[in-house]
């Protein structure tokens, strides 16, 4: 399985949707589990329906202000990946999202550019 990454602890999930594009345009024929930057149900989804075949939540989890729903939501989430109106119902309700970090802040650490 291959992993993908995304900025950890960020929310921002586009550094995850672009190592997603790379990794899938050099070796779509392996599997990939996506992390890193996924926050919010939306953002498992869109990483599902990018064809990634799983996804891990950590910090948009636990550093949400309900850390049982959220997950809840997202397990829902990446199992209906395709239909919009359960992503609608599991994405409402939710409480406090996770702070997240601007990239551009010239003390973020960045840990996607670690290894390749």
């Amino acid at each position: 399985m291959i992993r993908t990454k995304g900025e950890a602890g960020t929310g921002n999930v586009v550094e995850a949707v672009r190592a997603c594009q790379t990794k899938h345009a050099r070796e779509v024929a392996r599997r990939a589990l996506c992390c890193g930057g996924i926050a919010t149900p939306a953002d498992a989804a869109l990483m599902m329906q990018l064809g990634c075949d799983g996804v891990f939540v950590g910090s948009g989890i636990f550093k949400s202000g309900d850390p049982a729903r959220r997950a809840r939501a997202i397990v829902q989430a990446v199992t209906n990946y395709s239909d919009p109106d359960v992503l609608a119902g599991v994405s409402c309700g939710l409480g406090e999202a996770m702070v997240g970090i601007n990239l551009n802040d010239a003390n973020v650490e960045r840990f996607a550019s670690r290894s390749e």
